[in-house]
């Protein structure tokens, strides 16, 4: 049987009611009474009963993480790094899935905020005012959205679109396709801002084919327009775009890269197994959840010394070459 309470009492020597105040309020405790607790628990492999404890500190000891679609391998490796550093402090975490829907995020976010301590909230596709009023209510911090007065955990988008564009212009590509993701996605945004400037630095003609669902269906249904573009490459929104793309080419009878490039952007598990494997820019996704995990109990604890992040602690990305990507083909004719 699991040790008790009144177990760790028994063995350390002290009342129960000093073990509590030992375990939840230690500065009540003197050192040697503290340190005899600490023995107890450690020999007994006693875990403070989660409700218990709650009612003790005001804290119910859960985090709940909110992502889009929990289906996507980005979201997935968010969530992983989520729960490998709550872990680390025996948190909890509740995770729901939204299913792109801004509508469902609302209420989720609402019906959660009363069962845990704070959440994180993943590319979150609500109002920047929906947003800073829920953070009202609870401890928020984003990943992969910025909102002016929250703090949140960022990837430098635009680097990641230099380092694309930088790469497809060296292979001698200087008309290229760009796949975005839904509108409301704020990483999308971010992404199509860089992707102009970069084209626009570096003299490549950039065409924007149009807005997708970030799916593997959404790249297939934006294939033809891109092949329609007469693009010697295409940059996709993410891997999942990139992968969409890469089969209905193959249907095409278009060879990737000879005939066409195909880059995306996050590096998920799959984009390797792609044929061909998919060059892209790799993302540190479960980085990025770990970090949340730590800034929200951070904000948990002690709220006013963690002021918004700034854009100088974006995540940067890191650009994998694989074999989607090749030199432009020469001109016909």
């Amino acid at each position: 049987m699991p040790a008790t309470l009144r177990d760790v009492a028994r063995l350390a020597g002290v009342s129960p009611s000093t073990v509590s105040r030992a375990l939840s309020l230690p500065d009540m405790v003197n050192v040697d009474t503290r340190a005899r607790v600490a023995v107890a628990v450690e020999r007994l492999s006693y875990e403070p009963n989660r409700a218990a404890r709650g009612l003790i500190t005001g804290r119910t000891g859960n985090v709940g993480l909110v992502v889009p679609d929990v289906a996507n391998p980005f979201f997935a490796s968010v969530v992983k790094g989520v729960q490998a550093r709550a872990r680390q402090d025996d948190v909890a975490v509740f995770v729901a899935d939204t299913d792109e829907e801004p509508a469902v995020e609302a209420r989720l976010f609402r019906a959660l905020a009363k069962q845990v301590d704070g959440l994180i909230l993943c590319s979150p596709r609500s109002s920047a005012e929906d947003l800073s009023a829920i953070a009202a209510e609870t401890n928020v911090v984003l990943i992969n959205r910025g909102v002016r007065g929250l703090t949140g955990i960022i990837f430098d988008d635009e680097d990641a679109m230099r380092q694309a564009m930088a790469h497809l212009a060296a292979l001698g590509h200087r008309r290229i396709a760009w796949v975005s993701g839904p509108e409301a996605s704020w990483s999308s945004q971010h992404r199509t801002a860089g992707l102009r400037a970069a084209a626009t630095a570096r003299g490549v003609e950039l065409i924007e084919v149009g807005s997708f669902a970030p799916t593997y269906e959404g790249g297939v249904a934006a294939a033809d327009q891109a092949v329609a573009t007469e693009a010697t490459a295409v940059v996709a929104y993410n891997d999942l775009i990139a992968i969409g793309l890469l089969s209905r080419l193959h249907a095409r009878g278009i060879s990737v890269p000879d005939d066409l490039s195909v880059l995306g952007v996050d590096d998920v598990e799959m984009s390797r197994m792609a044929i061909p494997a998919l060059s892209t820019i790799r993302m540190p996704q479960q980085r990025a959840g770990q970090i949340a995990v730590e800034t929200l109990l951070g904000l948990i604890t002690m709220p006013e010394a963690m002021p918004p992040l700034r854009r100088s602690n974006a995540l940067t990305g890191e650009l994998i070459v694989r074999n989607s990507t090749g030199p432009a083909p020469s001109p016909k004719g």
